[in-house]
This record gives C-alpha cells, sequence and structure tokens, in this order.
C-alpha cells in the first residue's frame, strides 16, 4: 500500500511556474506569520491598558489577515481568472442544458408563493382543463375535464403538465370558492323563438333545484368573503339576457352548486325544462293555425 502511494506521488508532475506560485506562496504565509508574532509581541510590551492592547492585538490581526489575502489573490491573480472563466463557461453550459428544468422549479416556486390552486381543485391553462390530483415540483397532473371549456364531465385522460407553463401562462381556478361555486351555463336561442316562456322555465327550474341547499351557499359565501375580505356574491339563480349577434339571443343561466355536482346540476334544469316543451319559432306557429 505504502508502495502504491509512493509510486502515485512519483508520478505527479508540478510545473515550475505552478511550483513557483507555491514557494511565493509559502513566503507570503511565513512573513505574515513572523509580522502577526512581532506585533502582539510588540503591543503586549508598549501598550499597558488591557482594552487597547487588545483593541490593537485584534486590529493588527485583521490587517495583516486581510494583507495576506491580497497578496494570494495577486499571486494567483491569472490562474484565478482562468478558472473563472472555466466555471463560467460550465455554468452557462448547464443553465442551456438543464433550462426546462429549470423553467419547471421556476414554475413551481409561482404557483406556491401565489397559491394559484390545491389539490382537488378545477384549473385551466393555455387548452387544458381539469381536476388536479397531483403536483410536485416539476409537473402538475389533473384528470381532463371537456370537451370544450363549458362542459363540466371527466373525459377520463390524465394530463401531466410541465410546470415551466405556469411561468408564462395565466391559471383560471375554477374551483376558488371550493364547497361551493357559482356555475353558469348558456341556452341559445333565435330571436322569433319564445324565449321569454324558456326564461320563466329556466328561472323557476333552478329556483328548484337549488332550494335545499340555497341557504348553505349563502353562509358558505358570507364566510368566505369575510375571510378574504372580499364583496358577498349574489347566489340566488338568475336568468339573463345576452345578444351575441341580431338574429340570436342567448339566456345566461346563473346558479349556486355544490363544486362536484355542477354538471349535475345544470343537466337536471336543462332535461327537466326542455322534456316535455318546444320553446321554437314552429311551436308558437301551432296554435295560430289550428
Amino acid at each position: 500500500m505504502i508502495e502504491q502511494i509512493g509510486l502515485y506521488l512519483t508520478s505527479i508532475r508540478v510545473s515550475d511556474s505552478f511550483l513557483s506560485l507555491l514557494i511565493s506562496s509559502g513566503i507570503l504565509i511565513v512573513t505574515t506569520l513572523v509580522l502577526r508574532a512581532i506585533s502582539a509581541r510588540f503591543i503586549r510590551r508598549a501598550v499597558p491598558a488591557p482594552e487597547l492592547r487588545r483593541k490593537w492585538i485584534v486590529q493588527s490581526r485583521n490587517a495583516l489577515i486581510l494583507l495576506l489575502l491580497v497578496g494570494l489573490v495577486m499571486i494567483w491573480g491569472e490562474e484565478l481568472r482562468t478558472l473563472a472563466l472555466s466555471i463560467v463557461a460550465i455554468a452557462v453550459a448547464f443553465v442551456v442544458a438543464t433550462k426546462e428544468l429549470i423553467l419547471c422549479f421556476t414554475g413551481s416556486l409561482l404557483k406556491s408563493g401565489a397559491r394559484s390552486f390545491q389539490i382537488g381543485d378545477r384549473i385551466q391553462i393555455k387548452d387544458f382543463r381539469g381536476d388536479v390530483i397531483d403536483q410536485n415540483l416539476l409537473a402538475t397532473t389533473i384528470l381532463e375535464v371537456g370537451p370544450g371549456r363549458l362542459t363540466h364531465q371527466r373525459t377520463g385522460r390524465m394530463t401531466v403538465i410541465p410546470n415551466a407553463l405556469f411561468v408564462s401562462e395565466p391559471v383560471i381556478n375554477e374551483s376558488y370558492t371550493h364547497d361551493f361555486v357559482i356555475h353558469v351555463f348558456t341556452v341559445p336561442f333565435k330571436r322569433e323563438d319564445n324565449w321569454r316562456d324558456a326564461q320563466q322555465a329556466l328561472r323557476a327550474c333552478a329556483d328548484k333545484h337549488c332550494q335545499p341547499y340555497l341557504d348553505k351557499a349563502r353562509r358558505h359565501m358570507k364566510r368566505l368573503t369575510e375571510h378574504r375580505g372580499l364583496d358577498v356574491p349574489t347566489v340566488d339563480p338568475r336568468v339573463s339576457i345576452q345578444l351575441p349577434t341580431a338574429s340570436e339571443l342567448h339566456l345566461i343561466v346563473r346558479i349556486p352548486a355544490r363544486s362536484g355536482e355542477r354538471s349535475f346540476i345544470e343537466q337536471a334544469i336543462l332535461a327537466e325544462v326542455f322534456a316535455e316543451n318546444d320553446y321554437t319559432a314552429k311551436s308558437r306557429q301551432k296554435p295560430e293555425e289550428d
């Protein structure tokens, strides 16, 4: 074992320039230590006051340490400059190679710091929309909801979103109010259809289906707004009118719903309203013809 170590040491070759730097560094260190001993001895003999003596000893020691560091930097300046350039080149190459990973870490810190969402929330970012089931430093996993932005049924597909996307894209949290949410859906009509009766039917049916939990939703929204300092949103069902074009009319149904029952309540209202009623223009002409 000792022979192997000896052979290894003898195989190491040291250049003349490196050897001169080592010798210069050694001379500087020895000189600094000698000056440190001489100055400390002189201060102990020349300064009688203990506090002043301790102050001068500390100051002289710090001055000699600073002198030693400056001297070493001057001796090894060229080598340190070469080493710094090498480190910078390696750092640049590392950043370029791991750019996406760095963005993923940054996106994870951003969404955690902003508290954009949590496990169980329904979010949308770009064309990805679904319920969050897992998140880590690199990616966020959602169960897809769709198709489209107006549907609230799971498609059975899982989407893994890299956290780098959260750095450059806005996030829509559809479960911001947690237990109860304000759900909105659109029922389109033509201007000549019997949309007035449909509006009354949708409002009556919405009141009927939301009545069992309307008080709980109202109390939940009140607690939430008090906690976050927001205005209390109205949870009573509403049916408003929108005119997207000159020939069309949309009825916007706004209802409170439990977070996991949005699609169920929407389908129940639509099925009950349109099960035995036809609000098209043809249905209005039939009684007149009779």
